[in-house]
C-alpha cells in the first residue's frame, strides 16, 4: 500500500475495538478520509499526544484503491486544540464547522481551498472569546458554504443583478439562493434582510469579521444560515451539531 503524507485536520473520532480509534480527517491533498489508528488508545508513542479532535498536523496514511478505511501510520501535530474541549460553546461551534465539511464535502477529493477555509474557520473559533465565538462560527460556516460552491448573492439582486444601495432592505430568498431587490422579491418567498444584517453577511462571505454582534442579531443569523443549509445542502438528515449550537443558551458563550 502506498504511503501518502498530507496536511490534515481531525474532525471526528470514535473508539474501535479494544485499543484503536477511527478518525475522520479533512486532508489538503486527499479530501475527506476515514482512517484507523491502530493501538492509539493503548499507546501514543507511534502517533504522539496530539491525535485529538480539531488537531492539525501532517498525517501519514497507508491507502489502497477501493478501500473505504485507510491506516494511519503517523501524525505529526502542528496545532492541538485541547482548550476547545474546556469551553462547550466554542467546542459546539467548531463541531458545526466539522459537521458541514463531513456532510457535504466530496469524499477523497482534494480541495485545498476548502481545507484552508476550514482551518482558518476553526482557528477563528478557537481564538475567540465569549460571544465573539458565535460570530466566528457564523463567519466560518458561510465561508465553508462559499467554498462548497453555494455562496449566496448579497450585494446584487440574485435575479436582475442590480446592485443594492448600502441602506437598502432586501428579501433574502432561500429557494433563489440569495437576496432580491424589492421589484424582483414582490412574489418570492423569503425573509426580510435589513441593511446591517446584509452587510454582516457580505463581510463574513469575504472572510472578514465584525466588531461584534448582540444576542438578537446572532439568533437571527443562526436561523438564516440554518434555513439556507436546509434549502441547499441538507440530505434530509438532521444537522445534530448545528441544532445543539443553535439551541444552546447564549449566556454560555459570554
Amino acid at each position: 500500500m502506498p504511503l501518502v503524507s498530507t496536511d490534515a485536520i481531525i474532525l471526528h473520532a470514535f473508539d474501535y475495538l479494544e485499543s484503536s480509534r477511527i478518525l475522520r480527517l479533512l486532508t489538503r491533498d486527499a479530501g475527506v478520509r476515514s482512517v484507523v489508528a491502530k493501538g492509539l488508545r493503548k499507546s501514543t508513542r507511534r502517533f504522539g499526544g496530539g491525535v485529538d479532535l480539531f488537531a492539525r498536523g501532517t498525517a501519514h496514511l497507508y491507502t489502497k484503491p477501493g478501500r473505504d478505511l485507510d491506516t494511519l501510520a503517523g501524525f505529526e501535530d502542528l496545532r492541538v486544540r485541547f482548550d476547545l474541549a474546556a469551553d462547550m460553546a466554542r467546542f459546539t461551534g467548531a463541531s458545526v464547522l466539522a459537521e458541514l465539511v463531513l456532510r457535504f464535502a466530496r469524499e477523497a477529493e482534494a480541495d485545498a481551498t476548502l481545507f484552508d477555509t476550514l482551518v482558518h474557520a476553526v482557528d477563528g473559533v478557537a481564538d475567540s472569546a465569549g460571544s465573539r465565538a458565535v460570530e466566528a462560527v457564523l463567519a466560518g460556516a458561510w465561508r465553508i458554504v462559499a467554498a462548497l460552491g453555494f455562496a449566496p448573492a448579497v450585494e446584487r439582486c440574485s435575479d436582475c443583478h442590480a446592485p443594492f444601495a448600502a441602506d437598502e432592505q432586501v428579501l433574502f430568498s432561500h429557494p433563489v439562493g440569495g437576496a432580491l431587490c424589492q421589484r424582483c422579491g414582490r412574489i418570492a418567498r423569503g425573509r426580510l434582510l435589513p441593511p446591517l444584517a446584509r452587510a454582516a453577511l457580505a463581510t463574513w462571505l469575504q472572510g472578514d469579521r465584525l466588531s461584534g454582534i448582540d444576542e438578537a442579531e446572532g439568533r437571527a443569523h443562526q436561523r438564516l444560515l440554518r434555513e439556507f443549509l436546509e434549502e441547499h445542502l441538507t440530505d434530509g438528515r438532521p444537522l445534530r451539531a448545528y441544532s445543539a449550537w443553535e439551541t444552546e443558551r447564549w449566556s454560555s458563550a459570554i
